[in-house]
C-alpha cells in the first residue's frame, strides 16, 4: 500500500520505500485489439477504455484486485523492432493446455534464442510483444507457497 511501508534492509537502505508498481504501460498501434487478446487470455476486465489508452484490472474482488499492477495500452506510432526489454511470465496449472488457449486467441511461438531444452515457451501477443508461459509449479513448490516461502529458496 502506498502511504504504508515495512522497514526495508536489504542493500543498505534502511527505512520506508513508500511506492508501489501502478501499471505496466505497453505500447500498442491498436489498443483496443491488443487489450482484447490480454483481457481473454487473463481473465482481466476493462476499467477504462478510450481510443488511445486501454486498462485492464484483474477480476474485482479477486486476490490479485489492487495488489497485481494493471496493464495500460497506449497507442503510439511506432512499431515494435526489437525483442522487449520486460515481459510477463504467465504460471499456469497446464502449461499445454494453456499454450494451446493462447495460441487460439491469437499468440505465436516465437524463437528469442531461447533453445529447445527450456522449461518455458516463448510467445508473442498479436503486436509481437513477447511473454513466456512458465511450466506448472510441482506439488513440493506449492506447498512452499501455501506454506508461506517461495520456491528455490
Amino acid at each position: 500500500m502506498v502511504g504504508e511501508c515495512a522497514p526495508r534492509s536489504e542493500r543498505g537502505i534502511v527505512g520506508c520505500v513508500p511506492l508501489a508498481i501502478q501499471c505496466l504501460c505497453i505500447d500498442s498501434h491498436d489498443p483496443s485489439r491488443l487489450a482484447a487478446f490480454w483481457e481473454a487470455a487473463l481473465g482481466w476486465r476493462r476499467t477504462e477504455d478510450e481510443p488511445d489508452e486501454v486498462c485492464l484490472e484483474p477480476p474485482a474482488g479477486s486476490p490479485q484486485d489492487g495488489v497485481v499492477p494493471d496493464l495500460l495500452f497506449l497507442r503510439v506510432p511506432d512499431d515494435k523492432t526489437v525483442k522487449n526489454r520486460l515481459h510477463l511470465d504467465l504460471r499456469p496449472s497446464d502449461q499445454l493446455a494453456e499454450v494451446t488457449r493462447l495460441e487460439g486467441l491469437g499468440a505465436r511461438r516465437v524463437d528469442i534464442g531461447q533453445g529447445p531444452d527450456v522449461s518455458w515457451v516463448v510467445l508473442a501477443d498479436p503486436e509481437g510483444n513477447e511473454f513466456c508461459v512458465l511450466r506448472a509449479y510441482t506439488q513440493q513448490e506449492l506447498e512452499q507457497i501455501s506454506g508461506g516461502t517461495e520456491p528455490g529458496s
